[in-house]
């Protein structure tokens, strides 16, 4: 299928399907020294670059509260990062190290890490070339782990499928999330090239992190502290919480030459209901902003599943696929109030939060439902994080990164953070200089 680029990159006409779209053409040169590699004493005096009806302008992260909407609603999430990076020896002496990513089977995050001696997990291995999958014993945790390995900690290799190792993991007792803490480490990206210290167990988590179950932190949240949240809560603009499971699929760049030939990993997502009946109050009257692209991905996922519920195709949890919003005719999609709502009324009668999944791929020819601004990082070239944010501001995230290179930014995970306000959002008349 041959696509009209122009009409694809600027994300006009409806529904676009973007797997034709070359991965090439959304990336851009970012030198060493501008990878961030280690937090900023404090959080919030990071640097905020605001994108607004085709103006950039640069600002510090404190201040954001008055460069948001008075009616905004900020959906945060609330995960956790483990310490999901493990050492393990084997009788050669070789090191293998292992990145714990996904339970066996689906099963709910929370519930895997509570498992007391012995669980499976999908993981990434590294140095893996030569391991049979015979047992192998933990090694001594790093330096953000607390000691030695007196939890017997032990792996076995179950199955291997597409560069994933089912692992079986066997310890003394306890939680498999105590485990984790003492004897691994944070999963800090590669690209730090450094090895995790203690000061990042709290610097790569959010002052709001609440369940566990990331193997990469929602970058976007981490410039937010105590005195910005209740800066933002003084001037009327609330905060809710969704839970989306950071998995594999983040440290995975595209590979494939068009997009068609890229497999987005499924993520864990659990909504709280009365976060959802919030989000249906903004879409009335107010405007919703995500805080992270983990965010958006969750909240344009709850929309989707309100339109398989609407359509009768639902099942009992979310499952939303990677192309699942692409190839509708233009007209034939309910609107965001709807579709929430039909979402809510299956959840009223129980109280339950809405969980399941999703490996939704957010491209250029994707109609956002549910988002009129979205807080975020500067991302890493040839990734979907770039191109999510190339759906969402059109050609224009260009601008905003040729400018963030220009003017010294910091890029990445530690890096500083950015306010992104679509191209046909109306918002206040406030100056950007």
């Amino acid at each position: 299928m041959i696509f009209n680029m122009e009409q694809v990159m600027n994300g006009s006409g409806p529904h676009v399907h973007p797997q034709g779209l070359s991965i090439g053409d959304f990336t851009y040169e970012l030198p060493e020294d501008r990878i961030a590699r280690h937090p900023l004493e404090e959080r919030d005096a990071s640097r905020l670059l605001v994108y607004r009806n085709g103006r950039v302008g640069d600002h510090l992260f404190r201040g954001i509260a008055d460069l948001l909407p008075p009616d905004a609603l900020l959906i945060l999430n609330d995960t956790r990062v483990v310490n999901a990076r493990l050492h393990f020896r084997r009788a050669t002496g070789a090191v293998l190290e292992f990145m714990v990513a996904d339970p066996e089977g689906g099963r709910p995050m929370e519930q895997a890490l509570m498992d007391e001696g012995t669980s499976r997990w999908w993981c990434m291995v590294g140095n893996a070339k030569r391991w049979k999958g015979e047992e192998v014993v933990a090694a001594q945790a790093s330096s953000s782990g607390s000691g030695g390995n007196d939890f017997g900690l032990s792996a076995r290799r179950v199955e291997q499928r597409d560069g994933m190792h089912l692992i079986e993991f066997r310890w003394n007792g306890g939680p498999f999330i105590d485990a984790l803490q003492r004897m691994g480490s944070v999963p800090l990206p590669p690209y730090m090239r450094r090895e995790a210290m203690p000061d990042d167990a709290a610097r790569y988590n959010t002052v709001f992190a609440a369940n566990d179950g990331s193997i990469a932190a929602p970058t976007a949240s981490l410039h937010f502290s105590e005195a910005v949240l209740a800066r933002c809560a003084a001037k009327g603009i609330h905060s809710v919480s969704t839970t989306l499971h950071v998995g594999a699929g983040t440290f995975l760049p595209v590979k494939s030459a068009r997009m068609e030939g890229h497999v987005m990993h499924r993520e864990q997502i659990r909504v709280p209901l009365d976060t959802l009946v919030e989000l249906r109050r903004h879409l009335r009257r107010g405007s919703l902003v995500p805080v992270g692209t983990t965010a958006l991905r969750t909240i344009e996922s709850v929309y989707w599943h309100g339109v398989a519920v609407m359509q009768g195709r639902a099942g009992a949890h979310m499952n939303v696929g990677q192309w699942e919003p692409y190839g509708h005719r233009a007209g034939t999609l309910p609107l965001a109030e709807d579709a929430l709502g039909a979402v809510i009324e299956g959840l009223e009668e129980t109280g339950s939060p809405l969980v399941g999944t999703t490996s939704l791929l957010i491209a250029p020819g994707y109609e956002f439902h549910m988002a009129d601004a979205l807080v975020t990082n500067f991302h890493q070239p040839d990734s979907t994080l770039l191109l999510l944010v190339a759906a969402f501001l059109g050609p224009s995230w260009r601008t905003v990164y040729d400018h963030a290179l220009r003017e010294g930014y910091r890029f990445l995970s530690y890096g500083d953070g950015s306010l992104l306000f679509g191209p046909v959002i109306e918002t206040p008349d406030m100056s950007l200089s």
